[in-house]
């Protein structure tokens, strides 16, 4: 099966090709695409399962047993993609949920959803080693769910970014202040956003309600579009950048009825062309979307499409009187 246009390195430095007039807007003015639990294409079906089990993952467990881990692989992945192919697609954006391992020694964190994946410092390094070669290209890395976690795996954490990520760390400012004019001057290329109270006072965490990400929680697309829109309207106007999640999100009866299909077959692929219409159908700049998320990135030419809006706001400004 081909990939979709958006996928492979055509977007690899997208944000470095804008013209001058959006790369002195700010970043929260633009349209950049994200992924939904980003780091979901490859889980661990010989590890435990994960402490953030939803309802539906603890039915899969407890009707299933030796056969719930591979059933549970269909629902618990989001994303095909790796992070250097989901970068080389153009997501700039990406949705991280970590853990610990109960019981084992040592401070090492996993990324998660439902199933342990990969190491943390795997995956960061990979996103720095994309950095190192495309240096105009800024990521959002959002860390919104922790579990399992003490204070010290916390500590190592923070450490860990600050470590791999260096003098490329943005700090945390006016979010108003923030263009790529003023991130390529700096030199900074990642902002990183930790919802927990362990990164207040580290001037390089940037705290969770500067990015909000209003989460719909439906299986109805037509429910979700509705939330989509209603929270652009109340969008804050100020201090914070906007995640629209265009995702849908399974229920028991839902896993129940497409067991054996899968999250991607089941829920999102019947789906994605109502998903894609009202994408198509948005506007970035100061009322509009900013950044949207989806799941199975690769499946549409989303990124492309996500990146393209913002010719939006350079025909608008050639519409302006002089």
């Amino acid at each position: 099966m081909t990939r979709p246009a958006g996928i492979g390195n055509v977007h690899a430095d997208w944000m470095g090709s804008l013209p001058s007039k959006l790369s002195a807007m700010p970043l929260k003015h633009l349209a950049v695409p994200g992924s939904h639990d980003s780091f979901t294409f490859w889980v661990d079906v010989h590890a435990p399962v994960g402490p953030d089990q939803k309802v539906y993952v603890k039915y899969l467990a407890t009707m299933f047993s030796v056969l719930a881990k591979k059933v549970m692989v269909r629902w618990s992945m989001t994303q095909n993609l790796t992070f250097k192919e989901q970068l080389d697609a153009g997501i700039r954006y990406f949705d991280l949920r970590v853990s610990a391992k109960p019981g084992e020694l040592g401070n090492e964190i996993y990324f998660i959803h439902g199933l342990f994946g990969h190491k943390v410092r795997d995956g960061l390094l990979e996103i720095s080693s994309f950095l190192g070669r495309h240096r105009k290209e800024v990521v959002f890395l959002d860390f919104n769910h922790y579990y399992a976690m003490e204070a010290e795996h916390h500590v190592y954490l923070i450490s860990m970014l600050q470590e791999v990520f260096g003098s490329k760390l943005c700090n945390n400012c006016a979010v108003e202040n923030v263009t790529l004019d003023y991130l390529w001057e700096k030199k900074y290329q990642v902002i990183v956003f930790y919802h927990h109270p362990s990164a207040q006072g580290v001037p390089v965490m940037w705290p969770g309600n500067k990015i909000p990400a209003p989460w719909a929680n439906t299986t109805e697309p037509i429910k979700l579009i509705e939330f989509l829109e209603t929270t652009l309207k109340e969008r804050d106007k100020q201090g914070s950048f906007h995640v629209s999640q265009a995702i849908l999100t399974p229920t028991v009866n839902t896993v129940a009825k497409g067991l054996l299909w899968g999250l991607r077959s089941y829920l999102v692929e019947r789906n994605l062309p109502t998903i894609m219409s009202w994408v198509e159908a948005q506007k970035p700049g100061v009322d509009g979307v900013n950044i949207i998320t989806s799941d199975f990135v690769d499946l549409t030419d989303f990124a492309n499409i996500v990146i393209k809006l913002n010719n939006l706001l350079l025909s608008e400004q050639n519409r302006k009187p002089r």
